[in-house]
């Protein structure tokens, strides 16, 4: 049978190695909610939601009571029937999205297994291999110059420099220390995380520009809600802009894509709801010939498969940022994506690849 029997919860925190630092906060530990559906012929799949206050503005409470709510619509359903699935799942409970891109995650993941195919390639099949940036958090310049070099001596040659945190001229030092330590021949891209008002985004980008810093994007320079202030970023540079918090929906996704306010976005799991989403959010973009990245929130393992997944499988997906699985202190996950410097590729095993005995074993404690 291919109905669904059971959704439970579990909630996993896990420490960061070092702290993650952004405009918007900072982070010691990878708390999240872990979604495990269970159908009636014994089939597992997994998902994950972290709590992002400041971004989705979901807590660990708020994401297990609209996953509870959830599974009121999905217990006893088909896992065959996706469309009345993803239905259900987007009209049980407005917003939520954390919640709902958990329990989207472990649908697909068992919608995969039931196909007899790794998830990758059950989406699309574009990639089998992708690479990864890392990303330097906002400290000193002297600091975060350090933490670029280490990363790259590591393997990565894409890092994704996090700013936005004080005075523009404050962020041209970080990025000039950065620049002198790693060279010209590595890849940077700013996060302001909605850091800047639009006047001083168009400063600062075009001190950098007129500087030679060679930045290849700037991600999320204005606040989420000023689509206008992106626009005129965007208008006013040269450099591209990406739209990262101000898309969360396909409607956010065709205002700014009719607007032309970015002239990339960034798609997460966490913001769009879900890959149902995502997907959606992906093929406006390519309509309207614009690239995206997708990327993910402080999370385990067990997300960033489930994006990485998703991501590699559309060939319009061009950027990658899926660090935070390197950042913890510990991998929680037996199975999913492997990591090989910068490098990510995906199992042959279906689904996400998870060996579901042995993580529901570590959830419960051997209690189940």
């Amino acid at each position: 049978m291919t109905k669904i029997r059971a959704i439970t919860t579990y909630r996993t925190a896990v420490p960061l190695i070092k702290p993650f630092k952004t405009a918007l906060r900072t982070v010691t530990t990878a708390e999240a909610v872990v979604v495990h559906i269970l159908t009636e012929d014994g089939h597992r799949g997994f998902g994950e939601a972290p709590p992002t206050h400041v971004i989705t503005g979901d807590s660990l409470q708020s994401i297990e009571f609209a996953i509870e709510l959830i599974a009121g619509g999905l217990i006893g359903q088909d896992i065959r029937h996706r469309e009345v699935l993803f239905e259900k799942l987007h009209k049980s409970i407005v917003g939520n999205s954390s919640a709902k891109a958990a329990v989207d995650m472990a649908l697909y993941d068992l919608i995969a297994q039931h196909a007899g195919l790794p998830l990758v390639e059950f989406l699309g099949g574009y990639r089998k291999e992708i690479e990864t940036d890392f990303t330097v958090s906002v400290n000193s310049p002297e600091e975060m110059a350090e933490d670029a070099a280490a990363y790259i001596r590591d393997g990565f040659d894409v890092l994704k420099i996090k700013v936005g945190i004080d005075t523009v001229e404050q962020d041209i030092k970080r990025i000039r220390a950065i620049r002198d330590k790693v060279g010209y021949d590595v890849v940077l891209r700013l996060d302001a995380n909605q850091g800047w008002e639009p006047k001083a985004a168009v400063r600062a980008i075009g001190l950098m520009e007129d500087a030679g810093l060679g930045i290849e994007l700037i991600e999320q320079p204005v606040p989420a809600n000023d689509i206008d202030g992106l626009k005129y970023v965007t208008d006013h540079t040269v450099t591209p802009i990406m739209a990262d918090e101000s898309i969360f929906t396909p409607q956010d996704a065709v205002q700014v894509l009719q607007l032309r306010a970015a002239d990339l976005i960034n798609i997460k799991l966490m913001k769009a709801g879900g890959i149902h989403q995502a997907l959606k959010i992906n093929a406006l973009a390519e309509a309207y010939g614009v690239k995206c990245m997708t990327g993910s929130m402080i999370e385990t393992k067990l997300g960033v498969s489930a994006a990485a997944h998703f991501a590699a499988s559309q060939a319009n997906i061009t950027r990658f940022d899926f660090d935070p699985p390197l950042m913890l202190k510990r991998d929680i996950l037996p199975g999913g994506i492997q990591y090989s410097g910068n490098k990510i590729r995906f199992s042959e095993k279906t689904g996400l690849g998870i060996d579901s005995e042995t993580f529901l074993q570590r959830l419960t404690g051997g209690n189940e």
